[in-house]
């Protein structure tokens, strides 16, 4: 107990104001140099670890834990009583100081080799990872310059080949005749519609029936004309017409004129040639089909010899009307009439010598008209018309050329 304490129990103890009895004090007063000496010892140990603990604070470096200040309690409970005992506690203190200030050294020396090690590792490695990174960079962008390099070649490729089909559309007959044909198409259709609108139109007239006309009796020279319009060459009554038509193919066989007139053969006139026109002539009336001669050429000799023979005979009212499925086909026909014929592009044509169709219904309808005209159609059909129609076997004069199993057509 401290002098304070002592005094305030003394105040505190309610003894009367005399104060403590003779007996009491003589108790007490032998205490008091022991009191004194405890109270010294208390306030000794007290500076004594003030300044311990204020050593602490200014021995603890920056970045370390400070020490927990101990309360005044603590602070009591663990002083020592003897100068021994705080001496002791002093070094234990001064100990564990020097510890913590060595591994705070220790830390510092191995946070510093990491720094060291993590900035020696990135100085080595990072020119490698850049060389690997532009490498890689390289050789993509290599790549893709030869991807685009084979991508426009091509495409330059592919351009030029549609430059080339486009010149040769524009240049060959195949181009230009299905343009033509394309065109020829929607005309046809303009002239269908426009024909059945007039056929109506002419459906809702009325029209007086108009007198008959006066019978004219014609001469007998008009009626052989009309007669010879629907020929027949085998029959007894077409005598000279044979023979005129034996002579014609003998002359072209024997004595061949390439630079004869218009309408006349300019080519070779071979045997088998003149055995087929004169199986077509005399055994088949002019209406029949012939075997194929194995290519359209000689196929179109035939027929330029019996258009030559025809127009010999009949003049300019034969008109050839020919048949063929393509336009390039057509266009065969057309260039071989030409070469065999001696005839130029100014004879094709709707109101011409020679006219070309596609499809067997104009050319019927055409050829209907040119009887009603009095004109005398041959009809002309390519090999590649597989079917033969009807309609087509009713006019006086029809060729056809038939297939040939043994020997196939050559384009």
């Amino acid at each position: 107990m401290n002098p304070d304490e002592l005094q305030n129990l003394d105040t505190n103890a309610g003894l009367p104001e005399g104060g403590l009895p003779s007996e009491a004090t003589a108790a007490v007063n032998p205490l008091e140099p022991e009191v004194g000496a405890i109270a010294t010892t208390d306030t000794a140990t007290t500076d004594t670890a003030d300044r311990i603990e204020a050593g602490l604070l200014d021995a603890v470096p920056d970045g370390a834990v400070a020490p927990l200040a101990l309360s005044d309690s603590s602070a009591s409970a663990v002083r020592p009583s003897s100068p021994e005992g705080e001496t002791h506690e002093v070094e234990a203190i001064a100990q564990r100081i020097a510890r913590l200030q060595q591994q705070e050294a220790q830390l510092k020396r191995d946070v510093a080799d990491l720094q060291t090690a993590y900035n020696r590792l990135v100085r080595e490695q990072m020119p490698e990872a850049q060389l690997a990174l532009g490498r890689l960079v390289t050789e993509g962008l290599g790549d893709l310059e030869q991807r685009r390099q084979t991508l426009q070649l091509s495409v330059e490729q592919l351009e030029r080949r549609q430059e080339r089909i486009r010149a040769e559309m524009r240049s060959t007959f195949a181009g230009s005749s299905q343009d033509v044909a394309i065109r020829i198409q929607g005309f046809k259709d303009y002239l269908v519609g426009s024909l059945q609108d007039l056929v109506v139109a002419a459906e809702e007239l009325k029209l007086a029936a108009p007198a008959p006309p006066p019978e004219v009796k014609r001469p007998a020279s008009r009626e052989r004309e009309e007669e010879a319009i629907a020929p027949q060459f085998a029959e007894q009554g077409f005598q000279e017409q044979n023979r005129q038509i034996r002579k014609l193919l003998d002359l072209y066989r024997t004595s061949p004129d390439y630079y004869g007139a218009a309408w006349q053969l300019r080519r070779t006139f071979e045997p088998i040639h003149a055995e087929r026109v004169g199986n077509w002539f005399f055994a088949q009336g002019g209406k029949g089909a012939l075997r194929t001669m194995g290519s359209r050429l000689q196929n179109i000799l035939v027929a330029s010899t019996v258009i030559s023979i025809l127009r010999k005979v009949y003049g300019p009212r034969v008109r050839t009307l020919i048949l063929a499925d393509s336009p390039e086909r057509l266009g065969e026909w057309r260039r071989g009439l030409q070469d065999c014929l001696g005839i130029s592009r100014s004879d094709f044509g709707s109101d011409q010598g020679v006219v070309l169709f596609e499809a067997p219904e104009p050319l019927a309808q055409r050829a209907d008209r040119l009887v009603k005209q009095k004109q005398l159609p041959l009809i002309i059909m390519d090999e590649s018309e597989d079917v033969v129609n009807l309609s087509l076997l009713q006019f006086p004069l029809w060729l056809a050329f038939a297939s040939d199993p043994a020997k196939p057509m050559m384009y």
